[in-house]
């Protein structure tokens, strides 16, 4: 959090919070921040946009003068922007899965919401595509004409020469954080976890780390958590979504203000967004859930491998031995399925002939429902010893929810202590 905070936003924090807040347990950062007043969480907002925008302004203007613009644009680049207007930003790698062009999806509905007389909106873009990107360098050359629009001119900016200094200005003072991947290839969202600290608010889709902090009370999504591929029909339906947050939900949210002219919706999702999501979305928390969940358990299983001098390890060696020799000839026999009103049960013969049954896990496999976890069932074994075939019945008993044909069985490796499928990647499925 330190590298992206600004300095307004480590003051808050530290009145807050206490300095060392990041070099130990954040359990109480989420109760400590909400103690912070409205009058004060948005002051502190305000003063981050008017800071945002003064760089901005400057930033354009060194821009134009390095490219030979008239010095009349350079002049005109120290004025542009509105300190008290709603500013919302859009950074990253200019890539056509990322979407960046669905805000001019309606360049006409874009250019009614910017210029609202009563609720103006500005917007800041940053990005680069990659040299041998062509269809990236085409988005940002739309983006260019848009912006050549004298209507559009006066709210729209896009930043060149991406890097880090300006992402940290950015993440730093924008209201709103838009980010319109084509799910499912958002890696990560790391830039909309930086605006957290600094008071910002994500709209994003619904992918990423957002798909898992989303709540309606921290800020507002798009898309409906499916895949839809690079259907342009789909990228359309979100397109006008976008459109609808932005006009019926987010513009009115940070106009709408008391006598005090503060907006108490907007500084009450902010503060939510703060408070929940700061510390949850932090290296904090990453490097605490690598170590408890991967280093200590990793650091447990060697000193169990290497306990005895290395007796353990003898056992893996004979059971991976022994699944060379037997895997390719394993099979299975007849499956049969019963099915009364509430379950199905399933009996399969595996014929696993000279491998101990224990050296493998028979189980009963069906993909997850809307994205959801797969079903892994394990199949227990019904004779205590093999027939003269060396076959082996098992049988498992699941819910009637969905049908007996969703579910398969198979045969996977399986021996105490070892990372399955790691270090054994071997499958095998009941046709």
């Amino acid at each position: 959090m330190p590298s992206w905070d600004s300095a307004a936003a480590d003051d808050l924090w530290t009145e807050a919070c206490g300095k060392d807040r990041w070099l130990g347990p954040t359990e109480t950062l989420e109760q400590d921040i909400r103690r912070v007043s409205d009058a004060r969480l948005w002051q502190f907002r305000t003063d981050a946009g008017k800071s945002l925008v003064e760089y901005a302004r400057e930033r354009l203007s060194r821009q134009l003068a390095a490219s030979g613009a008239s010095p009349e644009a350079v002049d005109g680049a120290k004025h542009l922007f509105d300190l008290n207007t709603l500013t919302l930003g859009f950074a990253r790698r200019f890539a056509t899965y990322k979407r960046p062009n669905l805000l001019l999806h309606d360049p006409e509905r874009l250019l009614r919401l910017l210029t609202n007389p009563e609720r103006p909106v500005q917007l800041i873009l940053a990005g680069k595509a990659h040299p041998a990107d062509q269809a990236g360098q085409t988005l940002i050359q739309e983006w260019t004409h848009f912006i050549r629009r004298p209507e559009a001119r006066p709210h729209v900016i896009f930043l060149s020469d991406y890097d880090m200094l300006l992402t940290e200005h950015l993440v730093q003072g924008v209201d709103v954080w838009i980010n319109t991947p084509r799910r499912p290839w958002e890696a990560c969202g790391t830039s909309g976890m930086k605006v957290l600290v600094n008071g910002g608010l994500n709209l994003s889709e619904l992918d990423g780390w957002w798909a898992e902090a989303y709540t309606p009370e921290v800020g507002w999504a798009l898309g409906d958590g499916q895949e839809h591929g690079d259907d342009p029909a789909w990228d359309a339906v979100e397109a006008d979504a976008l459109y609808d947050r932005l006009e019926h939900e987010v513009i009115p949210e940070f106009y709408s203000r008391d006598d005090n002219n503060i907006p108490r919706a907007w500084v009450a999702r902010m503060r939510e967004s703060m408070a929940r999501l700061t510390p949850q979305f932090s290296a904090n928390r990453a490097v605490r859930e690598y170590t408890e969940q991967h280093y200590l358990p990793a650091a447990l299983a060697y000193r169990e491998r290497a306990a005895n001098k290395g007796a353990w390890a003898d056992q893996m060696v004979d059971w991976q031995h022994a699944l060379d020799l037997n895997w390719d000839s394993l099979r299975f026999g007849d499956l049969r399925v019963e099915t009364n009103a509430d379950h199905h049960v399933f009996e399969v013969e595996v014929f696993l002939n000279d491998l101990d049954p224990n050296a493998v896990r028979v189980e009963l496999y069906a993909d997850g429902i809307n994205g959801g976890d797969p079903v892994r069932e394990e199949m227990k074994c019904m004779q205590p010893h093999p027939d003269a075939s060396r076959r082996w019945v098992y049988h498992a008993t699941v819910p009637a929810k969905r049908p007996a044909g969703d579910y398969t069985a198979r045969v996977i490796p399986q021996h105490s202590g070892v990372a399955i499928p790691l270090e054994s990647a071997r499958i095998l499925w009941q046709r």
